[in-house]
């Protein structure tokens, strides 16, 4: 439990970072700004065209007695539009960076010279940077939309489906979208998506600890459009926890410990 309380310290460190250096916080705005206006578009059009959506899919339900096809067309909507946010909070944040590539390292960056220490640069030409941002998103993304698709069909246990899965959900989605803000300072810190994963999988509750709480804020697009800049600041500060050498003393292990406490 210690873990997720550090995570969301990380988080918090975050904000307070970008909050005291308005010129960068200002500069992180703007991908984020670009993408809301996207996003909110398609969360738009699925508000009102779920329903059609669900009663295009089920013909076969359309002579059922009432109250039973209002039951299942509006579980089946209310998990439609579940699934489609699942869905935006992790690719508004892959698709942001993606926008924000040269802005959002330069801000990882930022936050690494005022902590002092070495400042990792990946010596990759923009292009290649950027291919490998939006290689590396789209694999996240396809995790994602198979968890995505998995927690769905679970959504139609009763009971488990309304209360277990969508706590499940939350977890999955916070878990990937602290992979994409991390992606920023490990990416050039050399760090593949194979690596970072087990990284992270190696502190998962700091990671949940971080995640999950954004993943909530991130439900609402204009909120994640002013949280984005801290949450790369602060996504920075927990990279530079987790590459650290070990705390020689097990007892003791704090945030620059690398051993799985979870």
């Amino acid at each position: 439990m210690r873990d997720l309380r550090v995570g969301l310290g990380y988080l918090m460190k975050g904000q307070r970072w970008v909050a005291g250096h308005g010129r960068w916080f200002g500069f992180g705005l703007l991908p984020g700004l670009v993408t809301m206006v996207l996003y909110t578009g398609a969360i738009i059009g699925l508000v009102f065209g779920a329903d059609d959506v669900i009663a295009w899919a089920t013909p076969f339900a359309d002579d059922w007695s009432s109250p039973w096809l209002g039951i299942f067309r509006g579980t089946l909507t209310a998990l439609l539009f579940a699934f489609g946010l699942f869905v935006v909070v992790i690719t508004f944040t892959a698709v942001t960076l993606l926008v924000g590539q040269p802005f959002y390292e330069n801000l990882s960056e930022q936050v690494d010279r005022s902590e002092g220490g070495e400042v990792p640069h990946s010596g990759l030409p923009l292009w290649r940077e950027l291919w490998i941002s939006a290689r590396d998103s789209l694999r996240i993304v396809l995790r994602v939309v198979f968890y995505g698709l998995l927690l769905f069909a679970c959504g139609f246990v009763p009971v488990v489906g309304q209360t277990v899965v969508p706590v499940i959900g939350f977890c999955v989605s916070g878990f990937f979208l602290a992979e994409e803000l991390t992606a920023v300072a490990l990416q050039r810190r050399g760090v593949e998506l194979k690596e970072r994963l087990a990284l992270l999988k190696g502190r998962r509750l700091r990671t949940l600890g971080f995640g999950v709480p954004l993943t909530l804020a991130f439900l609402v697009p204009f909120v994640a459009v002013f949280l984005m800049p801290g949450a790369v600041a602060g996504a920075t500060l927990m990279v530079r926890d987790l590459v650290a050498p070990q705390d020689p003393e097990p007892a003791q292990a704090g945030p620059h410990s690398l051993r799985k406490t979870d």
